[in-house]
């Protein structure tokens, strides 16, 4: 208990410093660059008018972004931080979205090879293998390590909460499939994701969309009381700073903003202004769409009756999905959640393996097999662990990731155009 306090006084320091980071270099690039995260128009052109590689990376990317931050996060965000989070977190994607474009724009010009990311424009743009190295490992510790037993969590806590499944029986179902998926490198993990994204938006969106024509009477109410939460300075330390951290907290969760994983995958590009734009669609697709429909469902149900201690956030949401959809809600979370998280799962671990290949030479598919061998054993652990503890932990490290990435961009800020 006494570690668990400790844990969430860092892990609330450090979010108070990196959302001010966060707001500082939101404003600062937006003006910079000319307000590029609103160029609508140069957006749509490069997601709609690009070829069938810029699509696959949209998809790996949002497989990254849509997952159980997506659902469980928000859920989260709402039960901790109040229904005034959801919009704290709107409001972050604005300024984290500018910071997307610019880590890709590094990410582009930096890469090596087919690889990229912080990591590299670390080493090859400040000159510093050192820092770049660090960024690697806690890539590679919260991605592989963390965020992948957080995924095979859900789903496992997801399909006991239906079926009457083993959870050893259903990691081992997890790691296989993954293996099979991971195994042919980062083309076969594109494929995947290009099958499996637009499915799982159509099936969470349409079904937000529902619960909205259902409850169209709640609709006015339910959105003033978000943005009447979002200012109750009734308790200014005691709540409403709180509330904020974990709205923008949350917000980076889902759309990775400032943690510079959108730059790993958009490196596999070559136009940098493209990939740029097409990761910005990406951040107002994930929070202000996906996010949003969680939200949504959630807000229109009885949720404030809800009450449980070791919360992942799926509780609530399964809780959510059967007061609007009866018995079929369930069947509805449980397909939206094997996707989301499985996709993240694929994505997340492509991080851990471009982050892994910066400690190399040159790409040494023995080491990579290894690689691929420890994640499909934390895969195996995550379904059996408590959630709690690993969300902490994970919070704390990717505060420190984005503190890192930002004061790259920064030193770099020149380079970005």
């Amino acid at each position: 208990m006494f570690f668990g306090d400790r844990m969430l006084l860092v892990n609330r320091f450090i979010w108070l410093f990196v959302m001010v980071l966060i707001l500082f270099f939101g404003i600062y690039f937006s003006f910079v660059l000319n307000g590029v995260q609103f160029k609508f128009k140069s957006m749509f052109k490069s997601v709609f008018h690009g070829d069938s590689s810029s699509f696959g990376i949209l998809m790996t990317s949002l497989a990254g972004r849509i997952g159980v931050g997506s659902i469980a996060g928000v859920c989260l965000s709402i039960y901790i931080g109040g229904v005034g989070s959801i919009f704290w977190m709107w409001i972050s994607t604005f300024f984290c979205s500018v910071i997307t474009y610019s880590e890709v724009v590094l990410g582009v010009k930096y890469k090596c090879g087919s690889y990229g990311g912080p990591a590299y424009y670390i080493r090859d743009g400040l000159g510093s293998k050192m820092l770049g190295g660090i960024y690697s490992i806690l890539i590679i510790i919260s991605y592989i390590g963390c965020f992948l037993c957080i995924q095979s969590n859900t789903i496992t806590k997801s399909i006991v909460s239906l079926f009457s499944f083993s959870p050893y029986v259903i990691g081992l179902c997890i790691s296989v499939v993954t293996f099979f998926c991971i195994y042919g490198g980062f083309k076969s993990i594109v494929g995947v994701c290009n099958k499996i994204v637009p499915v799982m938006c159509l099936i969470y969106i349409g079904s937000s969309v529902l619960v909205l024509i259902i409850n169209y009477d709640m609709i006015g109410y339910v959105f003033l009381n978000i943005f009447k939460s979002a200012f109750n300075f009734k308790s200014f330390f005691g709540g409403f700073i709180p509330m904020v951290i974990i709205g923008i907290q949350r917000g980076i969760f889902s759309n990775e903003s400032g943690i510079g994983t959108s730059s790993i995958v958009a490196s596999s590009g070559s136009d940098f202004r493209k990939q740029g734009f097409i990761q910005v669609f990406g951040v107002y697709l994930t929070t202000l769409v996906i996010c949003t429909a969680t939200a949504i469902i959630i807000l229109f149900s009885d949720y404030s009756s809800f009450n449980l201690s070791n919360i992942n956030g799926i509780e609530l949401a399964s809780h959510a999905f059967s007061y609007h959809f009866g018995n079929i809600g369930i069947y509805i979370l449980v397909i939206s959640v094997i996707l989301f998280s499985f996709s993240t799962i694929l994505t997340g671990y492509y991080y851990g393996e471009s982050s892994f290949n910066y400690f190399l030479d040159r790409v040494n598919i023995k080491f990579i097999y290894i690689l691929r061998g420890v994640t499909l054993v934390i895969l195996f652990i995550g379904c059996i662990l408590p959630s709690g503890l690993i969300w902490a932990f994970v919070d704390i490290l990717v505060g420190i990731m984005v503190i890192i990435n930002l004061y790259a961009i920064w030193r770099l800020r020149n380079k970005i155009e």
